[in-house]
């Protein structure tokens, strides 16, 4: 079956990217699991947070906000970011960066009851931070892609990529998949794929992010509080579902597969959260872990490969894969197109896959 895009990943980078070039001609997308979402994209701590990353992210977080509010994918949040006395440098650099109002340790622990007043230094706050429904952000994109004739075949792990006389042609368990334009929107893969295709890796790094949920105190209500972040990122954590999720928030390269949390790393990350609270973690509901995937300059890379003209970099979302989608997709729809990017072109250029030589 051939199509003009053909699309590897059906993670939030693959599906946005459907929606959009879904448009502009027939889309097949291949995802190597048998449903969407399943890698990193399944195991996001669905936040929208506007100045969350590098400048280009940034770009993208600001030009997304709209968009995910049309798709009503947003509820309000709220950001905490809360810190010992030994943690002042690391909290004043966060503070700045996400431009965080100063609030005294007391109103502090006046949003998050459980947050211990003798071990909070300094805190800030703001409003402006949604959680998203990702499941609800993923569906609309897919419906997007079908409506307009796109195909999502899943169960379809690329085994090989060659040229064909219209394009590229992959084998799949699924069969074989021919587009004129390949699509790398592969996750922790990207690399590899790029690899099958003939073309040379940029680099990427998948490093572990591992969560676990627990009980709300007792006694708590924790629907209305913010979600609450450590000096550095040393952790945080966010109420989900009638429950607190809490990371470590490391970042432990790793090859890419099904992650599964270490519990030595998650037990150090619980211990740093319990040292900002009042209520021990006595149990835990579950835990899970993804691959977080960067680029040497943890940047998003987006573009035609400079050696390559038919095949397209949509790769490095990171930890910003969803809250940058609607404009990360449209920019990757704008470039295919030939358009010019509502994107400013220092953003574009910083994302461009040229930048790698």
């Amino acid at each position: 079956m051939s199509a003009e895009f053909l699309i590897v990943g059906g993670g939030i980078a693959g599906v946005s990217a459907a929606a959009r070039l879904s448009a502009l001609g027939r889309v097949l997308l291949l995802e190597a699991e048998t449903a969407l979402a399943f890698h990193a994209s399944g195991r996001s701590a669905a936040m929208f947070e506007a100045s969350y990353g590098l400048p280009a992210t940034v770009a993208l977080n600001r030009a997304s906000l709209e968009e995910h509010r049309a798709m009503d994918v947003l509820s309000p949040r709220g950001l905490l970011l809360v810190a010992g006395a030994q943690d002042r440098a690391a909290f004043e650099a966060d503070r700045a960066q996400m431009g965080l109002a100063p609030v005294s340790p007391a109103e502090a622990c006046a949003m998050v009851p459980v947050l211990n007043p003798a071990a909070v230094a300094f805190a800030a706050h703001h409003p402006d931070a949604w959680d998203i429904d990702t499941d609800r952000l993923i569906q609309t994109f897919a419906r997007a892609a079908r409506a307009n004739g796109g195909r999502i075949v899943t169960g379809a792990r690329v085994t090989a990529i060659a040229r064909s006389a219209a394009g590229w042609v992959a084998e799949t368990a699924a069969g074989a998949f021919e587009g004129r334009i390949l699509v790398n929107a592969a996750g922790a893969w990207v690399d590899r794929v790029a690899a099958m295709a003939g073309v040379r890796p940029l680099g990427f790094t998948p490093l572990r992010r591992s969560m676990a949920r627990i009980p709300v105190p007792a006694g708590h209500d924790a629907r209305a509080w913010p979600m609450i972040c450590g000096a550095a990122e040393a952790w945080y954590a966010k109420p989900d579902a009638g429950a607190l999720i809490v990371s470590p928030a490391e970042e432990d390269p790793a090859e890419p597969h099904d992650a599964f949390p270490d519990d030595m790393v998650l037990a150090e990350g619980l211990a740093r959260y319990e040292a900002m609270v009042t209520a021990p973690v006595t149990r835990l509901l579950a835990s899970w872990a993804g691959l977080r995937t960067f680029a040497p300059d943890r940047c998003l890379v987006i573009g035609f490969d400079p050696r390559e003209p038919a095949f397209f970099w949509l790769a490095g979302q990171g930890g910003y894969g969803m809250q940058t989608s609607p404009a990360a997709s449209r920019l990757a729809a704008d470039l295919i197109a030939g358009r010019a990017p509502a994107i400013a072109p220092g953003a574009v250029a910083a994302m461009s896959p040229a930048r790698f030589g």
